[in-house]
């Protein structure tokens, strides 16, 4: 297995030494693997998220160039921009 040596700041130093005293790892090589693999996982996360929004862009201007869309220009923005707002807190999961 690879090996690397890193600088730590003293607050990661501390970090590190309590979780493996806490006995959750057991050693400091565990806790840097745990941490990177949750970065890996957020940086899948944020790929996944970004892909979502060019999706959705990318939808929104096909639905503009074939003319579906609504206009608000005699309707106040900050009430329109309300109900986009309120559709979407209706329609996000594992809301209660």
């Amino acid at each position: 297995m690879p090996t690397r040596n890193v600088v730590l700041s003293e607050q990661q130093h501390d970090l590190v030494e309590n979780l493996v005293r806490s006995g959750r790892y057991q050693n400091a090589s565990e806790v840097l693997r745990d941490g990177l693999r949750l970065l890996e996982q957020r940086e899948r996360l944020e790929a996944a998220r970004l892909e979502a929004l060019r999706s959705a862009a990318d939808a929104g201007w096909r639905d503009v160039a074939a003319g579906r869309y609504a206009d608000v220009a005699d309707a106040r923005l900050e009430d329109f921009i309300g109900q986009l707002g309120q559709q979407a807190a209706e329609r996000a999961p594992g809301q209660d």
